[in-house]
């Protein structure tokens, strides 16, 4: 029996040995200290998301410029807006970028674009490089303000090479939403602004939200009255278990078009949440005039007869 014992002991030592030890991701979000560290990382690929006379004016030096949503999304005016848009799109777009399979990815915005860069992020995710991509937390504005170098030169980035490994259960589509309105174990959060959450329609069909859907509007997330930083973490958890998102919960988010939904579904992975973000959001789910929406708005009460 020892012997037996001892020959399984040995034989687990040299599975555990030989098996590889998977790595562990990147953190989602870094400070510019932390950039300033690594500037020089041969691997570190920065995009900076914005307007193109901004990134022209000044830039991270090193930074690439990614064409937002042009290069990301499918054309205008072709069906929903901001949709997932071809692989051979992505692939072409970020090997253009200089960005490969092993690139250390750090995603940052020129000004205030914090929703587009987490749109940036989950679009990484969604190729499968979300384990090696962070979010500068503040964008330009902070690491200008830390007294960081900017600059004008324009860096023309050697050809990456991508092996995507897609991730498609990130994305969402209105067949599974509809699904899940009732799943006690998904929280559905609507990221938009307020008013619209309670009904306004913001130009669409019909208004209101999501049935059963709690409101984490994407800016309450981030320090607006200073910078577009994030808020930490006790705060955001606090602002997710406030709205009724349990721990252990897979959150689904959505807006309008799929952009504010995105920063918010990239907060819902910094807790450690299961996350999934619904791309055709409401400009999709309006058109069905099957699928349900609710309103907060309080009912209007009729004038007394006279």
């Amino acid at each position: 029996m020892k012997r037996l014992l001892s020959s399984l002991l040995v034989t687990v030592l040299l599975l555990t040995a030989a098996a590889p030890i998977a790595a562990a991701r990147e953190p989602f979000v870094v400070s510019s200290a932390w950039l300033a560290e690594h500037f020089t990382d041969k691997n570190l690929v920065l995009l900076q998301i914005g307007l193109r006379a901004e990134y022209d004016a000044a830039h991270i030096p090193g930074a690439v410029f990614l064409d937002y949503p042009t290069s990301i999304s499918t054309p205008r005016g072709q069906g929903l807006a901001l949709q997932i848009p071809a692989i051979e799109q992505l692939k072409e777009t970020f090997e253009s970028l200089g960005v490969s399979d092993t690139s250390r990815i750090i995603v940052y915005f020129g000004k205030d674009w914090v929703t587009p860069t987490a749109r940036v992020f989950l679009t990484l995710e969604y190729l499968g490089l979300g384990d090696h991509a962070s979010i500068l937390d503040g964008g330009q504005p902070v690491w200008a303000a830390e007294n960081h170098p900017v600059t004008k030169d324009v860096k023309q980035p050697a050809r990456g090479s991508l092996t995507p490994n897609l991730h498609p259960q990130i994305i969402a589509d209105i067949e599974w939403v509809s699904a899940h309105l009732k799943d006690s174990a998904v929280s559905i959060v609507d990221a938009r602004n307020t008013k619209f959450y309670d009904g306004d329609p913001a130009g669409m069909t019909r208004g209101g939200h999501l049935p059963g859907a709690v409101s984490i509007p994407f800016d309450s997330l981030v320090v607006s009255e200073t910078s577009d930083k994030l808020k930490d973490i006790a705060a955001l958890t606090d602002i997710f278990r406030a709205a009724g998102v349990k721990p252990g919960a897979e959150v689904v988010t959505y807006c309008h078009v799929g952009q504010q939904a995105s920063f918010v579904y990239f907060v819902a992975r910094l807790l450690g949440y299961k996350a999934r973000m619904y791309d055709g959001s409401m400009q999709e789910w309006t058109q069905r005039s099957d699928l349900p929406l609710e309103s907060s708005k309080p009912a209007v009460k009729p004038e007394p007869k006279p």
